[in-house]
């Protein structure tokens, strides 16, 4: 029941998101600085674990295979938001820290998607116990982003800024209602997840599409794509 929609919300989540990297991916392009790479992979990791959750829904996938594989691209995208967030805070941008730990997060995620892909078996016993706990992992990363990117706004007040926290802020309730559902499986609950999911990656399209408007206009050159 309602299949076609889940899998419509699923795959509009990850086209979102695969523009959004595409607007995302320009501040890297024009500096070649690899800081600016985290909300990039981020967004990349988030959009790919909805595209294969539309997969699995539409039986293209065998569920058994990547109901693992989608759980950690989603906690690793939160994961990578949050260490990039955490990192825009030095001004010193101390990239060595920055590549290591980017390449630890890189390994780590090969490894349990390895593990997930190649012995699934051993693992799906435990999914349902582990997406509660990965769940509540991805709403500690999304209060943190949304803090570290509210308390930026305050200091630099813009209309524009503003809505990359009430995205996060969407992201972050979406979450905690997907959540609500794992553990009573309300379906209000479940799919007003959904809904604020889509809100809060519109937020951050209109964002990106705006500032990247306004850069080929010639007028702000400010960069919204950059944590903030």
């Amino acid at each position: 029941m309602y299949e076609l929609e889940r899998i419509t919300i699923e795959a509009v989540s990850a086209i979102v998101c695969f523009i959004l990297v595409r607007f995302m991916l320009k501040p890297f392009q024009l500096t070649g600085e690899s800081r600016y790479l985290g909300l990039p992979i981020g967004f990349g990791f988030l959009g790919t674990s909805y595209a294969f959750s539309a997969f699995s829904f539409s039986h293209i996938l065998d569920f058994n295979n990547t109901a693992w594989v989608q759980l950690f691209f989603r906690a690793f995208a939160f994961l990578f938001l949050a260490v990039t967030y955490y990192f825009s805070k030095s001004t010193k941008q101390p990239k060595l820290l920055w590549n290591l730990t980017l390449g630890a997060l890189a390994a780590i995620l090969t490894t349990l998607i390895m593990l997930a892909v190649f012995s699934p078996q051993n693992m799906f016993a435990i999914y349902l116990t582990a997406q509660m706990y990965v769940r509540i992992f991805d709403l500690i990363c999304l209060f943190y982003i949304s803090i570290h990117s509210l308390n930026s706004h305050i200091e630099q007040p813009d209309p524009t800024t503003l809505m990359i926290p009430l995205g996060y802020i969407l992201l972050g309730i979406g979450q905690f209602s997907v959540l609500i559902w794992v553990v009573d499986k309300s379906a209000l609950a479940f799919w007003a997840g959904l809904v604020l999911r889509l809100a809060g990656l519109g937020l951050f399209l209109y964002v990106s599409y705006k500032v990247f408007y306004a850069q080929r206009k010639g007028g702000n050159n400010e960069d919204y794509s950059a944590p903030r």
